[in-house]
């Protein structure tokens, strides 16, 4: 009798062991997800903040092609010029060949892939103080972030979904 009762308090607490580490596992995975999120989203706002101008536009064979006056101002890339010198810039994009987001700058072997899995392909859109999209490229435009992505199902861990959303704007307008 006392080995039986033994044996059901061992498998309980082997039991809650196994569900506490499913649920840490669940929980470390959105808690990546949010600081990767915050320290991306905080660099690419005080890039956009301090620049000299800001494009949205697309990437089309490792090229940068920002759209013109009467498109609809909306594409796959953000082209971001930090000073008045067009030879340096920063370009973020999304690949949907590998369905990453990256981050390259003028120098040469510089893109990063800051993150994986995004299903969305248009990320940018330039908007005006309430939220539509424009069609010109206006001095006093928001940049709009939008990015999805699909984390498929793991070991005991379930396919999951996030979305990330955010807008800045330049501080310095002329």
């Amino acid at each position: 009798m006392a080995m039986a009762v033994f044996l059901l308090m061992l498998g309980g607490i082997i039991a809650a062991n196994l569900w506490g580490l499913r649920m840490f596992q669940v929980t470390d995975t959105k808690l990546n997800m949010t600081t990767w999120s915050r320290q991306t989203v905080e660099t690419i706002a005080t890039e956009i903040h301090s620049c000299n101008s800001v494009s949205v536009g697309n990437i089309t064979n490792g090229v940068f092609e920002g759209l013109l006056n009467g498109e609809t101002q909306q594409g796959t890339a953000l082209l971001v010029y930090p000073t008045t010198n067009t030879t340096n810039y920063i370009v973020y994009f999304v690949s949907s060949s590998d369905q990453t987001f990256r981050r390259a700058t003028d120098q040469a072997g510089s893109a990063e892939i800051l993150a994986d899995s995004v299903t969305n392909t248009i990320a940018f859109t330039a908007q005006d103080f309430s939220g539509n999209v424009l069609t010109n490229n206006q001095n006093n435009r928001v940049i709009h972030l939008t990015l999805e992505f699909y984390q498929p199902a793991r070991f005991l861990q379930n396919a999951d979904y996030y979305k990330l959303e955010t807008s800045m704007t330049r501080r310095a307008l002329e």
